[in-house]
């Protein structure tokens, strides 16, 4: 509401007349009155400042999240000031540990290592061997059923069904054999015959992985064969609509294998999502990164983490317990930021490479980990390869055939406890169980933690967060520089 006040002249000689009009006016946003109030000459300390009921922003019952943008980033700093205060110190006190010659490796490793990293791969020949003859076989055994049902020999028809399917487990056990027998042979050749634990734990963890894809392979066509020798007139039993593209058996090809073996995926499908082309700059990025966080691992590990853990061999041998925690604890930043970087290196950078020269589709590798508000999610998500491999392939068969849920859940994560045994204790030449009881114990904290991500509040996902990064964080991140 506006007031205007106007004055006129009156011809009588009379005083002027005054005349007081009131206009009403667009109400003005609150920021544009409190100026017009501040700028005002009357009453410049009487405008309300305190007009409506506010949380503070960190508050639990604040209307919006702030965002956390500006600690993160100080975090990022202190992280990084604090370690290379660290490094500084060290260099002061033992000089320059990183040379580029780096640990001696011996003849007979390269030697031993380059035979297994090529012969690993012929399993994977040896199952598409087994699966061509397979696919051979079925694609004769259902033509001739095809031809006793149109000649209305249903006793001979049920025959061929038989034999089809005794088949089965005969191709079961030879796939069974190769995968056992390549995991066996490069498990023999890295415990006992290379000693260099970065070449051991490059040819294992490329053997686990090879392995991994032969089962896959082996278990994804052995279904991809029976919905082919069995159609379903029903119709419940039903193939995703992708794998249309390329029917059974027109997927067991060279080529089709030769792709799954360098996809960066554990689970194989005759189909997977493409892109249209590979973005070479993408690629560069992405190959800038691994490098950097290569090295950046190197220096902190040769640096610092490796000085540290000499001068710990004392109070573990001395089982001093508050030297040992106090050492873990000095440890614990350094590998930290090795540990982050690794997992950035290999699950962004080199996956994402990869993903990009390959055209492949689907790149969610991982989940967002860090904001686990229970230790069941982090191991969902921060692996999603290997989470994809264990759900598909042991814990929904084994749903499916009656097993009650919970136990096919403790059943998949003690297999995973013995890959991951697998792949520290033989590189390491020391197969202690420890891997593999650090997994174990695992699963009464995933017990513990499950309420809390079921709470409403915001309180407990506080709590289980906290709980996941002081139990799984900062102690799996130290035990894996310590290795």
């Amino acid at each position: 509401m506006a007031v205007t006040q106007t004055t006129s002249a009156r011809a009588d000689g009379q005083p002027p007349k005054m005349t007081i009009s009131i206009k009403n006016s667009p109400p003005q946003p609150r920021e544009v009155a409190d100026h017009q109030h501040a700028s005002s000459k009357q009453y410049k300390h009487t405008f309300a400042i305190h007009s409506q009921t506010r949380t503070s922003r960190l508050s639990s019952d604040a209307e919006t999240s702030p965002s956390f943008f500006g600690f993160r980033n100080l975090m990022c700093v202190g992280l990084v000031a604090s370690n290379l205060r660290l490094v500084i110190e060290n260099f002061r006190k033992y000089g320059l540990l990183v040379t580029l010659s780096g640990a001696e490796v011996a003849p007979g490793d390269w030697s031993h290592f380059c035979s297994l990293y090529l012969l690993t791969p012929c399993f994977l020949l040896i199952a598409y061997l087994i699966e061509a003859a397979a696919a051979r076989y079925a694609h004769t055994k259902v033509a001739e059923r095809k031809r006793a049902v149109d000649g209305k020999d249903k006793q001979r028809a049920e025959t061929q069904k038989r034999h089809l399917f005794s088949t089965w487990r005969v191709i079961a056990m030879a796939h069974g054999f190769n995968a056992t027998l390549m995991l066996v042979i490069a498990t023999y050749e890295v415990y006992f015959n290379i000693h260099n634990p970065g070449l051991a734990a490059f040819a294992e963890l490329h053997a686990v992985i090879v392995w991994l894809k032969v089962c896959s392979y082996a278990f994804t066509n052995r279904d991809l064969r029976h919905a082919y020798v069995n159609a379903d007139p029903t119709g419940t039993l039903v193939l995703p609509e992708l794998y249309k593209s390329c029917p059974y058996p027109k997927n067991i090809t060279l080529k089709n294998l030769s792709y799954f073996w360098w996809a960066p995926t554990l689970v194989y499908q005759p189909v997977y999502p493409m892109t249209e082309r590979t973005r070479w700059d993408f690629v560069a990025k992405r190959l800038l990164e691994f490098l950097i966080l290569t090295i950046v691992i190197w220096i902190a590990c040769a640096q610092y983490a490796v000085p540290l853990l000499q001068n710990s061999l004392d109070d573990i041998s001395q089982l001093n317990l508050v030297g040992i925690f106090e050492r873990v604890l000095k440890l614990s930043t350094i590998s930290l930021v090795c540990w982050l970087a690794g997992f950035f290196a290999l699950f962004q950078s080199a996956l994402n490479l990869l993903a990009e020269i390959l055209c492949f589709g689907d790149r969610e590798f991982y989940g967002d980990w860090w904001n686990s508000s229970d230790l069941r999610s982090y191991w969902t998500s921060w692996n999603k390869p290997v989470t994809h491999f264990m759900k598909r392939h042991i814990y929904a068969p084994m749903v499916g055939r009656g097993v009650p849920p919970v136990i096919a859940q403790i059943i998949t994560f003690l297999f995973s406890g013995l890959l991951h045994e697998l792949l520290v204790g033989v590189p390491t030449h020391n197969i202690l169980g420890v891997a593999f009881l650090g997994m174990v114990a695992q699963i009464p904290l995933i017990l513990l933690t499950d309420p809390l991500s079921r709470m409403t509040g915001h309180n407990g996902k506080l709590a289980g967060n906290l709980i996941f990064w002081m139990t799984v964080g900062l102690p799996i991140s130290s035990y894996d520089d310590q290795s």
